[in-house]
Formats: structure tokens, C-alpha cells, sequence
């Protein structure tokens, strides 16, 4: 496997790890405040991938089909929305909101939380896998450097995902090494979604438009179901608004310039 492959799937996981990391450095439970800012940063990023990265590439790899160059692009979307649909449903977590408070049932609160954010990490590793495999097998519509401006992104947004899942644990009395342990397995997923997908490239160059819309569908899906309500919930604050579009744009930019 090129080395370049290597390091592009495993930037996202470094990204989780390193905000992971950040219960060494910080002091206490992290405020409601700055908890929405990250996710909305994140959910910025989330979105401008889910175009730039994966929607657009799937249009231009089916432009062939002529006017009927938006079904590949269509359905994968749809499919990848239901994919995450069915996970959401099929795994017991807690969303994203770590300041809610009342009686939690069935699997302990922190397996619920850490669950929560391996799960937001599957589409994510798929993403960057397909594109990947995309590149591999010689998609045009896939560029090396495109593939790495979304592994940067997303690892971007996977450092406020690393903290916002270590720093409650660490509020409710686990200890710093553990919780660091358990913010890094959170993003293991992430590797494996892509290697998974890297390994069934030349299987899947056919369908490669319909796959890169598959991944598109299932961010979306985290976006629209976990991560805007929890950064819109409780006292209004533009925080949050803001930093979303500051995610958005640095990652068109990243996007722009390098793929």
C-alpha cells in the first residue's frame, strides 16, 4: 500500500487522539459554551466535505450519464443516510449533549458516550477510505491532494470530537490516562472504515460514484441528527453559528487549493 495512503488514514485518527490528549492539559469540565463552539466548528466541516469532497467528485465521475448524471450521486445519498439511520437505531449511545443530566439506563454512561462518537467516526473513515480507493484504482474525479484536504478536515474536526468525548469522562472521575485511552479508541473506527474500504477498490471502481455519495449521505446524517441540534440546544448563542462557518470555509479552502 503507497505510503501516502498510510498517512492519509491515519491523519483523522491522529486528529481524535490528539484532542483526546487535551484532559493533560485542561482542568475541570468543559463549558457549555465551548462544547457548542466545537461542534458547530465541526459540524462546518462535516458539511463542506460532504460537498467539495465527496458530492461534487460523485457528480463528475457520472457526468457521462448526461441528464441522468445526479442518480448516482442521488442514491448513494439516500443509502448512506439509511445506513446511518439503521446504526443510530441498532447501537445504544448518548448524543453529543454531555451537560444533560437524569437517570441513564442499559449500558453505562460512558460506554453510552463513547459509543456516541465511535459511531460519528464510521462515516468519517469510510469517507476518507473511498476517496482513497478512488485515487488507487484511478478515478479522475478523485485527486491525491483531494483526498488529503479531506483527511485534513476531518481530522480538523475530530480534535474538538476527541475532547468533547474525554473531557466529561474525565469530569465524571475517571482517570487522565483512561480517559485519553478511551477518547483514542473512540476514533480506532476511523482506520479501519477506511482500510476496509481500500481493500474492496478495485471491486467497488465501478460504483465509485455511488460510493463517494454513500459517504456524503452518512456525514450529512451526523450533521443534521446529532450536531446542529446539540449546538442550537439551551440558551441562544451565535458562538456556535459562527464557528460553523468558519469550519465550512477553512475546509472549502482546504478542498479548493489542494484538490
Amino acid at each position: 500500500m503507497p505510503v501516502e495512503i498510510i498517512w492519509g488514514i491515519l491523519i483523522p485518527f491522529l486528529g481524535t487522539s490528539l484532542g483526546a490528549a487535551m484532559v493533560f492539559l485542561l482542568r475541570g469540565q468543559m463549558s457549555v459554551q465551548l462544547q457548542k463552539v466545537l461542534i458547530g466548528f465541526a459540524a462546518g466541516v462535516m458539511v463542506a466535505a460532504s460537498f467539495w469532497s465527496l458530492l461534487d467528485p460523485a457528480l463528475e465521475g457520472s457526468a457521462g450519464m448526461g441528464q441522468l448524471a445526479f442518480v448516482p450521486a442521488a442514491v448513494g445519498f439516500l443509502v448512506g443516510s439509511g445506513f446511518l439511520l439503521a446504526l443510530d437505531m441498532a447501537i445504544p449511545h448518548m448524543h453529543l449533549d454531555m451537560q444533560s443530566e437524569g437517570p441513564q439506563t442499559g449500558l453505562k454512561r460512558t460506554t453510552k458516550l463513547v459509543l456516541a462518537v465511535t459511531l460519528h467516526n464510521i462515516p468519517e473513515g469510510l469517507a476518507v477510505g473511498i476517496v482513497y480507493a478512488g485515487w488507487l484504482v484511478g478515478d479522475a474525479s478523485v485527486s491525491l491532494m483531494g483526498a488529503l484536504a479531506l483527511a485534513l478536515g476531518i481530522a480538523i474536526q475530530n480534535f474538538p470530537e476527541g475532547a468533547i468525548v474525554s473531557m466529561p469522562l474525565l469530569a465524571e472521575g475517571m482517570s487522565k490516562p483512561k480517559t485519553f485511552l478511551m477518547g483514542v479508541l473512540s476514533g480506532a473506527v476511523e482506520p479501519v472504515a477506511a482500510l476496509v474500504a481500500i481493500a474492496l477498490a478495485g471491486a467497488l471502481v465501478s460504483v465509485m460514484p455511488y460510493l463517494l455519495a454513500f459517504a456524503a449521505g452518512a456525514m450529512m446524517y451526523v450533521v443534521v441528527e446529532e450536531l446542529i441540534p446539540e449546538m442550537s440546544e439551551g440558551t441562544h448563542s451565535n458562538a456556535a453559528t459562527i464557528a460553523f462557518s468558519l469550519g465550512f470555509v477553512l475546509m472549502m479552502i482546504l478542498d479548493v487549493t489542494l484538490g
